[in-house]
């Protein structure tokens, strides 16, 4: 799976990665020759004491670098911009997949989704520059090489015979790195969910003294992360240190065998200059390589992560028509069976405010998810109808112009108070401040109007004011189906009763439908109908005034 999104990244990459290889083939190979010239410039200018050959030495050495350093340079620049751009790449695609309308069923949560995002995919994207590090290894091995065999070949065969075995001896380490190094990302990932969720639920954990319990969980997954990073390091470091002691071996061995053809005569003292300076630098090279098996080993690991979230299966999968002109009936269920829902019929009319008592908070919860479009059709039973078309066969963006499931969880992001309302789709200030005014939640305006600023999560309001805020951006809307879950619970009850009142007369023209999964008294009455969902189906309806005197039951759940 991690080889399928490598290779396509190299290919969309390919402009510059082969600029860059050119360029840092051409700097290793300028750099294998410096040894060379410099034996080269003794065995005729220095050993000859000829100044114009030595001055010409120089001017050759002078340029010899010079196409070094620039080679270098414009060869990083290319292998980073592509590295960076499939890194930028990745980043927004696990962005838009996570953000995708149609869910995902990767089973990773926020904190790992954003581990993938954050680390995976630079982690990935490093295989590019592996590519390009190991392409100039190579040729800086085979212009040495091809040196050495000009000065003698048995030293030329021996380099071109011994590094290939001793690449192939450290390539056996490459599954455990990739297992390691993926399981340390793992670690990590779940370690940064972890954090996430409780930061985000910390002021919860101390208000029910939790915190210790909490702190002792992450630490408990903190020290899993640390042995899994502790074993992945153990195995680098093993390789490394393999790769340092062959080195030390093959360098020892050259420069020996080098030293005895020069006491031999059969090689110049330039040569053995050369001999010795190149296999000094041959060392960096087969060093490089064995970073490369590394660094390809993780970016494997990393890119299987990746493509576990681009090539999971979406957990909707939507329709492809468009929405179907409005109907007198918005919504019709019909025999609804999904979670503990065992049977619901529902119709919400064009312009109707319907007030929702679930007895059991998972019928609630099963309905809102129908509603909001986040179940694919295999998992429950019945028909869902918008606007008389079949859910499942319209488009996810259009089913849900139509239908907007406001949750009751609140989420408010980091910004001024108009970013936040706009985000619902309303676009001008009237509109933004005639939806607050509805939710009544004009004392958020005090400070700074519409510029307030939220910050993350909306921590700068009260609990109150958070669910009045996302109240107004779901009113702001304006979809031609709200609907609404427990949207006043931390609302005292006079301003409560104000946004009932408001609500519906908001609502009322141009008509829009309203459904409130709710307990409260105070939206209930506001209802013109209440339907009693229990035991997964409709079990009464009227009107709450009539619903209290009738049913004992529905009267001790929401009178309070």
């Amino acid at each position: 799976m991690g080889d399928g999104l490598l290779r396509p990244a190299l290919r969309r990459q390919r402009g510059r990665l082969t600029a860059g290889v050119a360029f840092l083939c051409l700097h290793q190979a300028a750099e294998a020759m410096v040894p060379v010239t410099i034996g080269v410039v003794i065995d005729r200018a220095v050993a000859t004491s000829d100044t114009g050959a030595l001055l010409l030495s120089l001017a050759g050495l002078v340029v010899l670098f010079t196409v070094l350093s620039l080679a270098w340079r414009f060869g990083a620049r290319f292998s980073t911009a592509a590295k960076e751009h499939e890194a930028h790449l990745a980043r927004v695609r696990i962005a838009e997949r996570a953000l995708d309308p149609c869910g995902q069923k990767s089973g990773l949560r926020d904190g790992e989704l954003l581990s993938v995002a954050a680390s995976d995919a630079d982690r990935s994207a490093r295989a590019i520059r592996t590519v390009g590090a190991a392409a100039a290894a190579c040729t800086a091995l085979l212009v040495s090489a091809a040196a050495l065999v000009m000065v003698d070949p048995g030293l030329g065969v021996g380099v071109l015979v011994g590094v290939p075995l001793v690449l192939m001896g450290l390539q056996r380490l490459a599954p455990l790195l990739t297992r390691r190094s993926e399981a340390q990302q793992a670690s990590l990932a779940e370690t940064s969910a972890l954090a996430v969720d409780l930061v985000a639920g910390l002021r919860v954990l101390r208000g029910i003294g939790a915190q210790h319990h909490a702190a002792g969980r992450f630490a408990a997954a903190s020290r899993g992360a640390l042995t899994d990073t502790l074993r992945a390091a153990t195995t680098k470091g093993l390789h490394l240190g393999l790769t340092s002691t062959v080195n030390g071996l093959l360098l020892a061995a050259v420069t020996g065998a080098a030293g005895w053809l020069a006491l031999n005569g059969r090689i110049t003292v330039g040569e053995l200059v050369a001999v010795v300076g190149l296999a000094q630098f041959i060392a960096e090279p087969v060093q490089t390589l064995g970073w490369c098996v590394q660094s390809l080993a993780t970016a494997r690991a990393s890119a299987r992560r990746v493509a576990r979230i681009l090539h999971t299966a979406p957990a909707v999968r939507p329709g492809t028509e468009s929405a179907p002109p409005p109907a007198g009936e918005r919504i019709v269920l019909s025999d609804l069976r999904y979670g503990t829902l065992t049977g619901l019929n529902l119709r919400i009319s064009a312009g109707e405010t319907v007030g929702i008592v679930a007895y059991d908070p998972r019928d609630a919860e099963a309905l809102l998810a129908v509603l909001a479009g986040t179940v694919p059709r295999e998992d429950y039973r019945g028909t869902v109808r918008i606007d008389g078309a079949p859910a499942e066969s319209l488009r996810l963006t259009q089913s849900r112009r139509v239908v907007l499931v406001e949750p009751h969880d609140v989420a408010l992001f980091e910004g001024t108070l108009r970013e936040n309302l706009a985000a619902g789709g309303a676009g001008d200030d009237g509109t933004l401040l005639a939806a607050i005014r509805v939710a009544a939640a004009e004392d958020v305006l005090h400070h700074n109007g519409l510029d307030q600023v939220l910050t993350e999560r909306g921590a700068n309001l009260s609990g109150g004011q958070r669910q009045r805020v996302a109240l107004a951006r779901a009113v702001a809307a304006a979809p031609p189906v709200l609907v609404l879950h427990e949207p006043t619970t931390a609302v005292d009850a006079v301003t409560e009763a104000l946004i009932a009142e408001r609500l519906t007369e908001a609502r009322r023209e141009p008509p829009q439908a309203t459904v409130m999964v709710t307990s409260s008294p105070a939206l209930l009455r506001a209802a013109g109908r209440v339907l009693v969902l229990d035991d997964g189906r409709i079990r009464a309806e009227g009107s709450h005034d009539d619903l209290v005197s009738a049913e004992p039951t529905y009267r001790e759940a929401v009178l309070r």
